[in-house]
């Protein structure tokens, strides 16, 4: 079995069967410059903690799992160049070579499993790419959605990818997409992708109980909560829909492919909204915080 280092914070509330919620790492080595990336991590940590659960940054550090960072850990963490970006694929070898990477949201799945940490909070899962049926590129975390269980809290998927063959995806290897508050699918910037969610729940609890009702009957995988981005935060669909295509084409003509797109889509868009994506990311981020804390406190009550 890998050993995990927990933090302090992280250990004392596994001690005491506190709510615990984990985080990815990415966003704060590839999703934003330093130091707002750090002030971010940060303000979603204590955003978790108000809401009365405990904050579980995940990250690979010298070929260890840790799960929480201390202040000094995230302040390193966000200034570290070339940090390596970890998924399902990648992460084994990291840690065998005792590398130190961020986590995407499949990689925190499996550390978070490993912690005992049932709730992840994140801002937006990834899915089928336009022109997977070319490409074949489709994210690891749908499958590992399919495969460990992990209550993802997310604003849907990224509102670049093909929407509906990700819910296509989801569907076929099982994973309840379960819309939080309404019954459309949440397209991440957006409140609503213009397709509806397979399930809708509107309480924490009744997604905690969800939760425990597969363990219980013995159902592999984790569950997606699509949670959507406050009204007053959002930037709606047809608004987004011009600029996310002048943004994928202009990947195409640059013959920008892999792991290299996503980066590239999002700065675009990024700028041709005047900086609104990332406020609109952070306070997604934020609003997921809360509702994943909620649900974590009821699975420990």
């Amino acid at each position: 079995m890998i050993d995990i280092t927990f933090s302090p914070e992280v250990a004392d509330a596994k001690a005491e069967n506190r709510p615990i919620v984990a985080l990815e790492s990415t966003i704060i080595t590839h999703g934003m410059p330093y130091p707002q990336n750090v002030e971010t991590a940060r303000k979603v940590e204590e955003t978790i903690r108000e809401a009365g659960a405990v904050p579980a940054t995940i990250a690979v550090i010298g070929g260890r799992i840790h799960a929480g960072l201390t202040d000094a850990q995230l302040e390193d963490l966000g200034q570290t160049k070339d940090c390596a970006k970890l998924s399902r694929a990648d992460i084994a070898a990291c840690i065998a070579t005792g590398g130190t990477g961020a986590t995407t949201v499949a990689a925190t799945m499996i550390c978070a499993h490993l912690a005992g940490i049932g709730v992840f909070a994140t801002g937006g899962i990834g899915g089928v790419h336009r022109g997977a049926e070319t490409s074949f590129d489709i994210s690891a975390d749908l499958n590992e959605l399919a495969h460990t269980p992990v209550t993802v809290v997310a604003a849907g998927a990224k509102a670049i990818l093909d929407l509906p063959k990700t819910l296509e995806v989801l569907e076929t290897n099982g994973v309840p997409v379960i819309a939080y508050g309404q019954d459309d699918f949440p397209a991440f910037w957006s409140r609503s992708s213009g397709m509806t969610a397979p399930l809708r729940m509107d309480t924490a609890e009744d997604i905690a109980n969800a939760q425990k009702t597969r363990i219980a009957m013995g159902l592999p995988g984790g569950q997606l909560v699509a949670n959507p981005i406050p009204v007053s935060d959002e930037i709606a669909a047809e608004e987004l829909s011009p600029i996310i295509s002048a943004a994928l084409s202009e990947a195409e003509d640059k013959g920008i492919i892999g792991k290299a797109v996503t980066p590239f889509l999002l700065q675009r868009i990024f700028e041709l909204t005047e900086g609104r994506s990332l406020e609109a990311n952070i306070a997604l981020v934020l609003n997921n915080a809360r509702l994943a804390a909620t649900i974590a406190r009821s699975l420990t009550a």
